[in-house]
């Protein structure tokens, strides 16, 4: 079967059009852009099932869990950015705001529309396959469905919790509720969520490509919240490294996964290092243009 049935352009465009607002700001395709793009896609998978006549409830119900998803998170994200000063702050000072040739947002854009799309494969293949799996599920389609609705539960209530505990304690993370679960119960939900996502694709993803499809959509999104653990972790570290309490909290809490006894990704010696060689790395540039 084809990796491009009938069809696929539309949520493409879609995609594309619900992240264009990366060209205003650059981290927007990155952040509200694909929180958007999720919602886009999951509603443009709920019409177009509809018109098609291949639908099922469960498959409904998949769809809308994206867009509550894409929703949520788009609309926290950009509430964040313009509400929380502390955050527009780190912002700016990890060089979020900063402007970038046109030809590098175009590149970012295309991909991040592309990446969108990857990562949804599951739903999208299983209706414009035309096989009648919209219509006709299987069970994969049901525990998938389930665990992202979970996923999606549990990053809307790690968000809280954390908002609430910064407004309590401004000098210490969160960790109560949720994170005594995780140190990133956010990150660990949505890892849930895409992970629902690609179970449903069992039995409706036809031929290697569209499996290769779906699985680089969710090992990139696997990365993207690993990745940011090790972020998380690295500011922790330089916020409150110093303070015991925290010190007990992070050595007894795994970083991302509940159970999984993956403790740390990072620790002040490895950051001392890194940051020597990026200051190492600029000064041999700057030699170079001298």
């Amino acid at each position: 079967m084809s990796i491009f049935p009938a069809g696929i352009l539309i949520v493409i465009i879609v995609s594309f059009l619900c992240c264009c607002m990366g060209f205003k700001r650059f981290v927007w395709f990155m952040s509200v852009g694909y929180g958007l793009s999720s919602a886009g896609i999951g509603a443009t998978l709920f019409i177009m099932s509809l018109v098609r006549g291949d639908w099922s409830i469960i498959y409904l119900i998949q769809c809308l869990v994206f867009v509550v998803y894409g929703f949520r998170l788009g609309g926290f994200l950009l509430i964040r950015e313009m509400k929380n000063e502390a955050y527009r702050k780190k912002l700016a000072e990890v060089g979020g705001e900063a402007k970038v040739p046109i030809f590098v947002a175009a590149f970012m854009w295309v991909y991040c529309g592309l990446v969108y799309v990857m990562q949804s494969a599951s739903p999208v293949y299983r209706l414009l396959n035309a096989s009648g799996a919209a219509s006709n599920p299987n069970v994969w389609a049901y525990v998938g469905t389930v665990i992202s609705i979970i996923g999606v539960c549990i990053e809307a209530l790690a968000d809280k919790q954390k908002s609430d505990s910064k407004k309590l304690h401004p000098d210490m993370p969160a960790m109560d509720g949720l994170y005594k679960m995780c140190r990133c119960p956010n990150y660990f939900g949505e890892m849930l969520f895409w992970t629902g996502g690609i179970i449903t694709g069992i039995g409706a993803l036809q031929g290697a490509g569209q499996i290769i499809i779906a699985l680089i959509g969710y090992c990139e999104i696997i990365f993207v919240m690993m990745s940011g653990a090790k972020r998380v972790e690295g500011r922790h570290i330089k916020n409150y490294g110093d303070k015991e309490e925290y010190q007990k909290y992070a050595d007894s809490v795994p970083l991302i996964i509940p159970l999984i006894p993956l403790y740390h990704m990072t620790s002040p010696e490895k950051m001392a290092e890194e940051a020597k060689k990026k200051e190492e790395k600029a000064a041999a540039k700057a030699a170079k243009k001298g």
